[in-house]
């Protein structure tokens, strides 16, 4: 009973949270640079000259969360299709406003709860052309090779699995049937795409963001990139999508972005994802992989102009660290992929992994912005599923896999995802994974885009926990007691994914971080925060601080920052879990205690929640079958925010 009191009181404390925030107006922002988040003193002054009797009234700023997937397929795309998913568009955006549907094979399926908005990002290499290829479009079929496609696809099976292996080869190595490359044809499909996001489109309900994905895949090294709109379709319509036909090359993807924007007078942004199965080229640190040469000062302000946000964490493994680069960190090893590039065709080695996950990615950021001018790395992060069923389901116990084959089944475990002489992933190994967080003003496409630019947005890996991370240099521990803690943090600080620069004289960075439990999932264990940075050789370090945790009457921090493991109430073979320990709520003022003001560092905060069952527990219990050995049953989910940076002189 009193853990339910505290979640009521806990969920009102949090409500308050999400009214009280406070960012710029429209009005306010002109003539800034996207994502600048500052007040002026004139601004300030205005904003808290007058106090109404309501701490809510006249404020203008983002209010709440509003959560959503990046990264969804449908059967537009040519994999997702070839796999055997048959459900399209309309109905991803039916079930992700709250509608229950009935998926590929027969089931029924509605998420716990709606999302705010959604981005169905199609691949555009053959966008829609498989649906034409398995109905037998006779203009199509006219090639061989998308022939042979077509008769072993619609074969079903294991022959099908291994034409669709075949079919994403096949764009890997540039290997498109002309036929396929058909602008027309893309145009009459991209018109039918946009439509449709039209329809479903209600600004301060449900938002559709237009997008799609271009699926840079060279030689089975992953580079892709989904590229979203602030648009309406009018504007989006006015230029098809562009495809890896054209080029593998993410700079030439920005150049058609920057084309985009000058023929529209619209917005658009890029977001990588990933990276762990790039095989050492999602994040270059001396060569641009792309052109053999050494990286640019041009190559640096392009991608951090073009690309705000990064996906860290996804069904097909998570991207912070890895265990081998973070070698003290206890909880780096969450769902690992690491065998190898995306189409497993290269194995993994240890010396390629500094380049694909994100936090060595934020710390060589760093080095250089130092060496460069512009830190290239300099991103926000978010969570998506890259589903490609046209569900967007990362909860465990709602979890839908990552294509039709791999839906709820007693048979699912032993799928096997991708293989390629002996490497292989199984569908076990899948993360039912994750959601982005934004902190809006409203939900609608302008106002999510651009608290997607200024990178006010967090991942989760599916649950729905509320998380706010502020920087700055007068934080008190009084503030943490604040049930306003949102206009604290805003006043006297940053939100996460903006800068600190040149630290007032005997001043330290200071940080208001706080989490509140998603009513669904477990209690939370800890939070911590996350520091990178650069010494005065350019050498690059990180340290783990644990800040705030849950049952702090039974848990002490020991000498060396260490913090004792909060226990586990999971019952595998009930698929149940006990909120008994940690808690609901966490909040807390830190203060950087290593602070070097003439050195160049990062901070973001991760919230762990206590361990409760992972999908594959739940499909034990429910069609009465053992699991693989290797599987795991047990998760700790987690958020991630976006950094704070400190710059120095």
């Amino acid at each position: 009973m009193k853990k339910i009191v505290i979640i009521v009181l806990s969920l009102a404390f949090f409500t308050n949270w999400s009214i009280a925030q406070e960012t710029e107006s429209s009005d306010m922002q002109k003539n800034r640079q996207a994502g600048e988040m500052k007040l002026t003193d004139q601004d300030a002054e205005l904003a808290f000259k007058k106090r109404n009797y309501s701490p809510y009234a006249g404020r203008n700023f983002p209010t709440q969360v509003y959560w959503g997937d990046t990264h969804l397929h449908t059967s537009n795309s040519l994999d997702a299709r070839a796999f055997g998913v048959l459900r399209g568009p309309e109905d991803a955006y039916r079930l992700a406003r709250g509608e229950e549907i009935i998926a590929t094979h027969g089931q029924p399926v509605k998420l716990s709860r709606p999302l705010d908005w959604l981005v169905v990002a199609d691949h555009s290499d053959g966008m829609g052309a498989m649906n034409e290829i398995v109905a037998g479009n006779v203009n199509l079929l006219k090639d061989p090779v998308v022939k042979d496609w077509y008769v072993r696809v619609n074969e079903g099976g294991n022959e099908a699995l291994m034409a669709t292996m075949d079919i994403i080869n096949s764009f890997a190595l540039g290997n498109i049937p002309e036929v396929l490359k058909d602008r027309e044809f893309s145009k009459t499909i991209w018109d039918e795409y946009v439509d449709i996001a039209e329809k479903y489109n209600e600004p301060g309900r449900f938002t559709t963001i237009i997008g799609y994905e271009w699926t840079s895949t060279e030689n089975g090294n992953n580079l892709h990139r989904n590229v979203l709109y602030r648009d309406n379709g009018d504007m989006a319509r006015q230029m098809i999508p562009y495809t890896t036909a054209e080029s593998f090359n993410p700079e030439d993807l920005w150049n058609w972005m920057q084309e985009y924007e000058n023929k529209t007078g619209g917005r658009v942004l890029a977001l990588a994802h990933n990276g762990n199965l790039s095989n050492g080229i999602m994040f270059p640190l001396e060569t641009n992989p792309a052109t053999g040469n050494a990286l640019t000062g041009s190559y640096a302000t392009n991608r951090a102009r073009w690309e705000p946000m990064y996906e860290v964490t996804q069904i097909k493994g998570d991207g912070e660290t890895h265990p081998f680069l973070s070698t003290t960190d206890e909880f780096a090893g969450y769902e690992i992929w690491d065998k190898g590039n995306l189409n497993l065709s290269v194995p993994k080695q240890n010396n390629m992994l500094q380049y694909e996950y994100a936090r060595e990615a934020l710390k060589n950021g760093l080095k250089l912005e130092e060496k460069l001018g512009t830190n290239p790395y300099k991103f926000g992060i978010v969570g998506s599923t890259d589903s490609h069923t046209a569900l967007s389901t990362a909860e465990e116990e709602n979890f839908y896999g990552k294509h039709s084959g791999n839906e709820p089944s007693e048979h699912r475990a032993q799928g096997i995802v991708g293989e390629f002489e002996g490497r292989k992933y199984w569908d076990y190994e899948l993360a039912a994974s994750g959601y982005a967080g934004v902190w809006a003003t409203e939900n609608t496409r302008k106002a999510l885009f651009d608290a997607m630019m200024r990178k006010e947005v967090y991942a989760t890996t599916g649950p729905r926990m509320i998380v706010r991370f502020f920087g700055g240099f007068d934080f008190t521990a009084v503030d943490a007691e604040n049930r306003l803690p949102a206009e604290v943090g805003y006043t006297k600080g940053i939100p996460m994914g903006g800068d600190l620069y040149n630290a007032p004289r005997g001043k330290a960075p200071t940080f208001l971080v706080g989490a509140l439990k998603d009513p669904y999932s477990g209690n939370l264990d800890r939070i911590q925060i996350i520091k990178g940075w650069t010494d005065k050789s350019g050498k690059t370090h990180e340290k783990i601080y644990n800040v705030a945790w849950g049952d702090a009457d039974k848990r002490l921090l020991s000498p060396d920052g260490k913090l004792p493991d909060v226990g586990n109430t999971v019952n595998v073979t009930n698929a149940s879990w006990s909120n008994n320990i940690g808690d609901p709520e966490l909040i807390t003022v830190w203060k950087d205690p290593d602070f070097n003001p003439k050195q160049r560092a990062f901070y973001y905060a991760r919230v762990i929640e206590i361990p409760t069952p992972r999908w594959t527990a739940y499909d034990a219990k429910r069609f009465g079958v053992e699991m693989p050995e290797e599987s795991e049953m047990i998760t700790t989910e987690r958020a991630y925010t976006s950094p704070i940076w400190y710059t120095p002189n």
